[in-house]
């Protein structure tokens, strides 16, 4: 039984996974296996995987079903006692896992694990921005309270003992989109969370994602699903109402007005900066000029923070 196993969703990623795998099978920790699970991919995705020989990889094949789906069942068939998951057009920095391996051995009675991530944004990498405070030592932080600017909790650069998937089930397949967010949520209020300041993970950034505006916010979670449970605990409550902020201007800048007025009617205004609220306020036109200047100050190696 390998100590971790590392699920890879992979869908339409031919010019990604290669890059993306050597990161994983060149990991200085070498006791773990390789579930790479294509989801229905249309294009060479399944040749670039098939270039690689090693006994470690083992390679699913099914129809095209979603990420969700996708990374359950790399769940189902994982033999490790811990899970790691890779997306396919992310990077492992090379001692990822060993330093994961460390965490483990150093708070034996916890079960998720995280380190902190670097973003490429058209070629320019950026540190993540965080709300815990920086230490040289890993910290047991709580999720919410610690994801109050990146989340604690980020798909490519966690690793869960795999009993908590039997514990807080796995991604919600019914959900289109946000499936990650909702699972942190569930595992946030069972489990502390060990955090290393330690880079562990790059997550690549789709060219031109910031301004994407062909996306349905009608799909997107309110977290009502929530609500009992966020009126008894503040964090869980804050956490969520900067996921309402969030959502609540993407969908402005989108002109879907009645998706804006639904998250924001949901939002408690005390759980908002002063800055946030007064972006909360700009019209669209002004919220959409702010964007493109932050897409054009990224390209400069100059990041912003106006919006969450």
């Amino acid at each position: 039984m390998p100590l971790f196993s590392i699920i890879i969703p992979l869908f339409n990623k031919e010019d990604h996974i290669d890059t993306t795998l050597k990161s994983a099978l060149n990991q200085t920790f070498t006791d773990f296996e390789i579930l790479i699970v294509n989801d229905g991919s249309t294009d060479k995705s399944e040749e670039k995987v098939s270039d690689f020989k090693d006994d470690r990889i083992q390679y699913f094949s099914k129809m095209n079903e979603g990420v969700s789906a996708t990374r359950n069942f790399g769940i189902s068939k994982a033999s490790g006692k811990y899970i790691a998951f890779l997306d396919a057009d992310d990077l492992w920095r090379l001692d990822f896992l060993q330093n994961m391996s460390l965490l483990i051995l150093q708070f034996p009675d916890e079960k998720v694990f995280s380190s902190a991530i670097e973003v490429e944004i058209d070629g320019k990498i950026f540190e993540a921005s965080y709300s815990i405070p920086k230490n040289e030592k890993p910290q047991l932080i709580d999720f919410f309270e610690g994801s109050s600017n990146q989340t604690a909790l980020f798909t490519s650069s966690a690793v869960f003992k795999k009993s908590v998937f039997n514990q807080v089930g796995n991604f919600d397949t019914n959900l289109k989109t946000g499936e990650d967010i909702d699972l942190w949520i569930r595992i946030g209020l069972q489990h502390k969370v060990v955090f290393s300041w330690k880079i562990g993970a790059r997550y690549c950034e789709a060219k031109n994602s910031l301004s994407k505006n062909n996306i349905d916010y009608a799909e997107k979670s309110d977290f009502l699903k929530y609500s009992k449970l966020e009126s008894n605990n503040e964090n869980l409550r804050k956490y969520l109402d900067l996921n309402r902020f969030s959502l609540a201007l993407k969908a402005k800048m989108a002109n879907q007005n009645l998706q804006f007025h639904r998250f924001k009617k949901l939002i408690d205004l005390k759980n908002l900066s002063w800055k946030q609220k007064i972006v909360l306020q700009l019209p669209a036109s002004l919220l959409q000029l702010s964007y493109r200047l932050k897409t054009f100050l990224h390209k400069r190696n100059i990041r912003l923070s106006v919006f969450k």
